[in-house]
């Protein structure tokens, strides 16, 4: 696994890569492991184009589970993992989990990504960066680096390095975060019930 390291700034989640980044730089590198947040949070703005001309917000996925991803084309890492996030993609629509891949390219030229598309053929959204400064709130400082979303908004999981996508544990964990949305919802709506049922019962009782 080859690391290409972008640069460190100080940001938004510089307390959470003090306490995720669970793999060693060096000329051999371990496994990637998804590592839980401690307290999740929101994560920054991410508003930009994509390959396609699209403009993309974040903030309109809350519902789903989104996984982001920085990556750059001279990431041989990027390039290897890709086919499994397409069959993790297929995968989840397949049972029908909402979710979603935003991939960001570390700041590179339109031809530059759409070479890249045409070789290695990601089926989900690129990202394009105009300017560092909007991505810099996400203090990314290698490729690929990973957050997951889930469908509340928050991150609860990163991922530094390379990594087997499709596997039957991540399918099973991006269901459960999915599935939070959904009883969270429920919940929610047994208590509008609830109190619903309380009023009429009030009414009732004054008639």
């Amino acid at each position: 696994m080859n690391f290409k390291i972008k640069k460190i700034v100080s940001g938004f989640f510089l307390s959470i890569i003090a306490t995720v980044i669970a793999v060693e730089i060096t000329s051999t590198v371990n496994a990637a492991e998804l590592k839980k947040v401690d307290k999740p949070i929101d994560p920054p703005a991410l508003i930009l184009e994509s390959l396609k001309g699209k403009k993309i917000d974040l903030a309109d996925y809350k519902g789903k589970v989104v996984l982001v991803q920085f990556w750059a084309t001279y990431c041989s890492s990027c390039r290897t993992e890709m086919p499994s996030m397409n069959k993790l993609m297929h995968k989840l629509q397949e049972a029908k989990v909402p979710f979603e891949i935003l991939a960001v390219d570390m700041g590179e030229s339109k031809a530059e990504v759409q070479k890249f598309v045409d070789e290695v053929k990601p089926e989900f959204t690129m990202l394009l960066v105009s300017q560092d400064e909007q991505i810099e709130a996400w203090n990314v400082f290698a490729t690929p680096s990973n957050f997951l979303i889930d469908a509340q908004g928050k991150i609860q999981y990163t991922l530094y390095g390379e990594f087997e996508w499709d596997s039957d544990t991540v399918v099973k964990l991006i269901t459960e975060l999915a599935e939070t949305k959904t009883k969270k919802q429920d919940a929610s709506n047994d208590a509008i019930g609830d109190s619903s049922t309380d009023s009429n019962k009030e009414t009732t009782k004054k008639n």
